[in-house]
C-alpha cells in the first residue's frame, strides 16, 4: 500500500530525479515541537512512496530534506543544507503529495496528486 504522504525531488539543474537523498517526516505536537514519525530515502526516480503506513491524524506536517549531502556527493556547491516543508493535513482520508523541485541554489515546491 502506497503511504498517504508521499514525496518526489527533481534536481531542476540537471534535468533529472535526485536519488538518495535523506528525508524526515515529522508531525507538530504541542506549539511547535516537531516529533519524527517516519524516515526514508529518494529511490533512483526521485520518489520516496513507502514513508509511512497506516491512518493519518490531522495536524501540521513537516518534510525536511537533507540536500547538503546530495550536493557535497555531486560535487556541486549549493545554498542550502537542508529544505523544510511545512503543510497542514486536514483530510486524513486523502494521499498528500509533496514534490520538490530542486537546484543548488533554489528550491519550490506544490501539493501534487
Amino acid at each position: 500500500m502506497k503511504s498517504p504522504i508521499t514525496t518526489h525531488v527533481l534536481d531542476t539543474a540537471l534535468g533529472h530525479p535526485a536519488s538518495g537523498i535523506a528525508i524526515t517526516l515529522y508531525r507538530q505536537v504541542e506549539g511547535t515541537l516537531l516529533d519524527p514519525i517516519a524516515t526514508g530515502i529518494t529511490d533512483a526516480d526521485g520518489r520516496v512512496t513507502d514513508l509511512l503506513s497506516g491512518k493519518l491524524t490531522p495536524g501540521v506536517y513537516q518534510l525536511s530534506f537533507d540536500v547538503a549531502a546530495y550536493f557535497t556527493k555531486l560535487g556541486v556547491e549549493s545554498f542550502y543544507p537542508k529544505v523544510d516543508i511545512q503543510f497542514d493535513l486536514k483530510e486524513p482520508s486523502e494521499h498528500y503529495h509533496v514534490p520538490l523541485l530542486l537546484s543548488p541554489f533554489g528550491y519550490s515546491t506544490y501539493r501534487g496528486s
